[in-house]
């Protein structure tokens, strides 16, 4: 590592560091021990590196306590907005009816994704069901000090010690606004056939924690549910709640129906849960967040207005009348499908043809400026490589949990990359800071 004298420079030294600090901070071992710290987890590790080689980054990426504070203040600005009544009415109105209804609970594990750009933290999208939060606890408490002088980045903060208790409170708080002093039981983690999702071993680390402070949990695919009218089951056995991993935010499959009927009822606890999503993740909802007069007529502050219209890229949506003008400024743009998630379908405008832009047309898409990721400076296998990266912000009730990175190459985030995956985030502290 060549440490940066650009530590004194004009650019932060966040950017020195991604540029300059090449080490590799994680440890393995160590690594293997959070992730495997139950019996019932042992070999997790190993299916990982076999199965999913570029789930883990071996290092770490270096932000700017003013972007720290920037991504915290938009989240809060974005939280609230969600909670004004003009704000909902125009969101709510082009959800399906599952999101009008409201139980209490405020959705678990949300994600917000932010690149960096010359202005900032800016905000690339919302998510209901964010992946993750626990595989990067565990991560960043996985890392070693590269050299001397940046033992400080290093020190254990006490915030990822407690961070598991949590995630655990999170879920107790959900159960509690919808069910009171009832008995919480047991709690069912859902997605379509969950041994084939990427994040498979996240699941075992929420069953396990779940199940070490005496809360029943499984793994199960929708499918397998039953509802019969009055309570919704599991093999048998009446769920409490369900920690729910689907990206059929609006549960519309088939195979989704007897969890749809069952939360209709009011039946279950279901977290994260169809108005989350409606109210945030939905992509429309970027128009309103970057349009001023928007944020104004819904009741933003001239603070909250300042702030959004800095951190949120400006969108918009894609229709056919203004198809000519989207085309000629294609790239300046991102194009991305209303209800998608994972990059899935998503463009950046430079790279498109013109029978994928056809597709943007005839589909739900909107158009948003385009803000490039910052990059990473690591060494793959001896050779100096250049990454991108985004950084998510872990949330819950608009407080901000964790923030970690996702580092790549390509168009788009993708856990394909020798180098990349995920990465804990160091803040570094501004010149003069104790």
């Amino acid at each position: 590592m060549s440490l940066p004298t650009a530590l004194h420079q004009s650019t932060s030294s966040a950017e020195a560091l991604n540029r300059d600090c090449f080490c590799r901070t994680l440890n393995a071992e160590r690594l293997r021990q959070q992730l495997e710290s139950d019996p019932s987890l042992h070999g997790l590790m190993s299916t990982i590196s076999h199965s999913r080689p570029n789930l883990f980054s071996d290092t770490v990426v270096f932000i700017a306590e003013a972007v720290q504070r920037q991504i915290v203040a938009t989240v809060t600005a974005i939280e609230r907005m969600a909670t004004l009544p003009a704000y909902q009415t125009q969101a709510l109105a082009r959800a399906d009816r599952l999101a009008q209804l409201e139980f209490g609970p405020q959705g678990v594990c949300m994600g917000y994704d932010f690149h960096l750009g010359a202005d900032g933290a800016q905000l690339i999208e919302v998510n209901t069901n964010a992946g993750g939060l626990l595989l990067n606890a565990a991560l960043a408490r996985a890392q070693d000090a590269c050299c001397t002088e940046l033992a400080w980045a290093f020190a254990s903060p006490s915030r990822r010690d407690t961070l598991k208790q949590s995630v655990l409170d999170m879920f107790s708080n959900e159960w509690q606004r919808q069910r009171g002093d009832k008995p919480w039981r047991n709690v069912l983690i859902v997605d379509a056939d969950p041994a084939q999702q990427y994040l498979a071993p996240e699941f075992e680390l929420f069953r396990q924690l779940f199940d070490e402070h005496g809360i029943q949990a499984r793994i199960a695919d929708p499918a397998a549910l039953q509802w019969d009218g009055a309570v919704l089951k599991h093999q048998g056995q009446a769920v409490d709640m369900v920690y729910n991993r689907l990206t059929d935010f609006y549960l519309q499959d088939p195979a989704h129906q007897a969890l749809r009927e069952a939360y209709a009822a009011g039946a279950v606890v279901l977290t994260p849960h169809p108005r989350a999503h409606a109210l945030l993740a939905d992509k429309r909802n970027l128009i309103v967040l970057s349009s001023d007069e928007r944020l104004a007529e819904y009741g933003a502050t001239s603070t909250e207005r300042a702030l959004l219209g800095a951190h949120v890229p400006a969108t918009q949506l894609v229709t056919h009348h203004g198809a000519d003008t989207l085309w000629a400024q294609r790239r300046g743009l991102f194009f991305k499908p209303v209800a998608g998630y994972g990059a899935k379908a998503a463009y950046r405008g430079d790279k498109l043809t013109r029978r994928v832009w056809g597709d943007i047309l005839v589909g739900d898409f909107v158009a948003q400026a385009l803000v490039p990721p910052a990059g990473r400076k690591t060494l793959v296998d001896g050779v100096l490589t250049d990454l991108k990266f985004d950084i998510r912000a872990y949330t819950y009730a608009g407080q901000v949990q964790l923030l970690a990175a996702r580092m790549y190459a390509g168009q788009t985030t993708n856990f394909r990359t020798q180098g990349g995956g995920f990465a804990p985030v160091i803040v570094v502290p501004e010149e003069g800071a104790n």
